[in-house]
């Protein structure tokens, strides 16, 4: 049984990496794939694979007002070369199961096929923190916006959600629990900055291994 039990209108930081600590997302196209997943993955109906779901989805489209029901908001997210951050809150019963199983199958096949292999690519189940309070996810918001900041990994094979946060273009994440706590959005990228620089200094002390993800 999962140690983490997940309960509606709370927020959780899921992350996890490949196995052996190998690389899961290796070009452009891995991202994009793994990003699309996000997308497609987050529905109550199943989709079948993505492929199929294109089909439907270009139906769909054409029916006035259809929306489909997600499991989970995504609040913050970051994708790195060997692993991955979210920030979720489920918002269907085992939303947050659901979607990630469905989210390792689909990527794991997508990645075994276009590069011949078998077997698991992540390490295991997922890893989950519950984020008791409100401070606790400023901090992680900061955390997982900037994660490729935290390993010194520039914008190399890395994408999150920190653009979105701070440009105001685009609407994947569920920003506003964050982001109306701060006047703007320069606050909040000061705010962010200003964490990372704390948890980089924190990490170099080992006195936060609980919260972070080593590499």
């Amino acid at each position: 049984m999962r140690k983490t039990p997940f309960a509606s209108g709370n927020f959780y930081h899921i992350y996890n990496r490949g196995v052996d600590k190998r690389e899961v997302f290796m070009d452009q196209d891995d991202l994009n794939r793994f990003f699309q997943s996000m997308v497609e993955f987050n529905s109550v109906e199943p989709i079948g694979s993505i492929y199929e779901n294109s089909f439907r989805k270009n139906l769909e489209d054409r029916q006035l007002g259809h929306r489909m029901s997600k499991l989970v908001n995504f609040v913050a997210y970051c994708l790195n070369p060997n692993h991955y951050h979210f920030i979720l809150e489920p918002v269907e019963n085992n939303g947050i199961e659901k979607f990630m199983q469905r989210l390792g199958n689909g990527y794991t096949k997508y990645f075994n096929n276009k590069n011949n292999r078998s077997g698991s690519l992540f390490q295991g189940n997922f890893k989950s923190i519950h984020i008791a309070s409100n401070e606790y996810l400023l901090r992680v918001s900061a955390y997982v916006n900037l994660n490729n900041k935290v390993h010194s990994l520039g914008h190399l094979m890395s994408k999150s959600s920190w653009d979105e946060y701070i440009s105001g273009l685009g609407n994947f994440c569920k920003k506003d629990i964050v982001l109306e706590q701060f006047n703007n959005r320069n606050e909040y990228k000061k705010f962010g900055e200003s964490t990372i620089i704390d948890i980089t200094e924190w990490r170099r002390n080992k006195e936060i291994d609980d919260l972070l993800l080593e590499s």
